[in-house]
């Protein structure tokens, strides 16, 4: 294992101490969101100068947050209230007037994807009154979704992910289970899903390694690799690890994480050690676990859990956060 090193941190404020739930890179700087309902906003290279600015959102619960724009530095968010929101998050913007808000789904996000070739925003809402919704938003197109889909999963929706090159294909995750891919041109809910992968329990994370690869995460941290182009039984599996626990030593996964050039990160870590690590899936003849570079961040977020983490290849840096109220930064030792 090779260990960075902490370099840098910051400790949110409050008397309640907030988790800070995920870092999401923009060119303006690396955003954080809380349980406090804020939106930080640091400058990468001081994280511990505290933040740049920080956002109040209205969402109640602040649940959820991507890049909607990552080079124009806009950020959409979502919580409890139903609402979704994009914030302007440049240099030349300040205080909560950079918000807009792009609708409401009348229930608990529990995901969100924004796709900015189609200008689409996408939720996943929790199981209320035996209905967990899907909501699709053309932001061009005012408050009014361009579509909804109520019966796509029958529990929360607690992952959406647009496809890398084709923003009309969207995938989700439920805790009923399934891994669906929609055609979201489609409107007929009986027609929608143009492929089914049937995981076996709770999704935690799911997304798309490639143009046809996509992963499943559950809550009981199984994994398991699936193929659009592979008609399989049952939506099976081309690659089932199973509990990765045993497979990369840790106590829980907290998310994976796919990388440009191939392959994904798998973020690990294990509260009795104090200890998280990054763990590298590559492809060559099948898809495998890199265990013999694996990273090590020693200390982590103490006996707390890491909730999220970002990496920056090219300046060798990896920012973590987590249920300690703390963002951190790590290098290589010196």
């Amino acid at each position: 294992m090779y260990n960075l090193t902490g370099v840098d941190q910051y400790k949110l404020p409050g008397a309640t101490l907030p988790y800070v739930l995920d870092l999401i890179p923009l060119a303006s700087g690396l955003a954080s969101i809380s349980t406090d309902g804020n939106i930080s906003l640091f400058d990468p290279s001081r994280i511990g100068a505290g933040p740049k600015r920080i956002y109040v959102t209205d969402h109640g619960n602040l649940t959820s947050a991507r890049a909607f724009d990552a080079a124009g530095s806009v950020l959409a968010t979502a919580g409890e209230n139903g609402t979704v929101a994009l914030w302007d998050l440049r240099d030349s913007a300040t205080g909560p007037q950079s918000s807009v808000k792009v609708g409401s789904c009348g229930a608990n996000v529990m995901s969100l994807a924004c796709d900015l070739a189609t200008q689409s925003v996408a939720v996943g809402t929790e199981l209320v009154d035996y209905q967990a919704s899907i909501v699709i938003w053309d932001i061009r197109a005012g408050p009014t979704p361009k579509v909804r889909y109520n019966e796509v999963h029958s529990d929360d929706v607690t992952e959406l992910n647009f496809h890398p090159t084709n923003g009309n294909i969207l995938l989700s995750g439920s805790t009923d289970g399934l891994v669906n891919v929609c055609d979201t041109r489609i409107a007929d809910e009986d027609e929608v899903v143009i492929q089914a992968f049937n995981h076996g329990s709770s999704i935690h994370h799911a997304g798309f390694l490639n143009g046809t690869e996509v992963y499943a995460l559950s809550h009981d941290e199984k994994l398991a690799l699936y193929d659009l182009a592979e008609a399989r039984e049952a939506g099976s599996a081309t690659r089932d690890f199973g509990d990765v626990r045993p497979i990369v030593n840790c106590q829980y996964v907290a998310n994976m994480l796919p990388k440009a050039g191939g392959g994904a990160v798998l973020g690990a870590g294990s509260q009795d050690a104090e200890m998280f690590q990054l763990v590298h899936l590559t492809k060559a003849e099948e898809w495998a676990f890199a265990l013999d570079s694996v990273v090590g961040l020693p200390g982590a977020h103490g006996s707390e859990i890491v909730r999220g983490f970002c990496v920056f290849d090219e300046q060798q840096v990896v920012y973590t956060c987590g249920e300690d109220g703390k963002v951190r930064a790590w290098r290589p030792p010196a």
